[in-house]
């Protein structure tokens, strides 16, 4: 019982922290505008969340292109930590070595649910049509994604059934993932 416990809490909370690091990786590999002047509400809270453990880490991870290193090494070192906890309560059974494959799982996990959380508020807002800040950040998000379905799925009968068919691939991508992880875990 307190392992579950546990477990839902570092789930939860790690879950958070890391998911949030992973969308600060995106947005600025986007180049989604988020400080404070753009008007971006999601950019105060991506950095308040995750400055204490990405400022650190980018002064010795430089990044690497537009790809900000120190906000995938955080995710990573957020998973790892989450898993090592894991681990040692539950006895260390298993062996040492399948904590940090479960981490980058985990990281992998993670970004396959953020996109299929955004893309779920994306087609909500699209529904509405509400033009607002954060419902041209969701799109901004969404969007590099669904250009390539959109060329080869058409409209029907006026309605986009792209977002659908992201779910359905993302939703194919996280078992394909689950089945991964079991046969690398299994080989060890």
């Amino acid at each position: 019982m307190l392992y579950q416990i546990v477990s839902l809490l570092l789930e939860v909370v790690v879950g958070i922290v890391s998911g949030v690091c992973l969308l600060r990786l995106y947005m600025q590999y986007q180049r989604i505008p988020m400080s404070a002047r753009s008007g971006n509400p999601l950019g105060h809270f991506v950095f308040a969340l995750t400055d204490w453990i990405v400022l650190p880490l980018r002064r010795i991870l430089p990044a690497i292109g537009a790809l900000d290193t120190a906000s995938l090494v955080a995710a990573f070192l957020l998973q790892l930590a989450e898993f090592g906890v894991l681990w040692l309560l539950a006895g260390g059974a298993g062996g040492l070595f399948a904590v940090p494959i479960l981490a980058a799982f985990g990281l992998a996990r993670m970004a396959i649910s953020g996109m299929s959380g955004a893309v779920i508020v994306y087609a909500v807002l699209s529904w509405v049509q509400t033009r607002s800040v954060m419902a041209d950040v969701i799109e901004r998000l969404v969007a590099p994604l669904l250009m390539p379905i959109r060329r080869v799925l058409p409209l029907v009968g006026g309605v986009d059934l792209s977002p659908l068919a992201l779910l359905v691939i993302l939703q194919i991508a996280a078992i394909v993932l689950g089945h991964l992880q079991a046969s690398v875990l299994m080989a060890f």
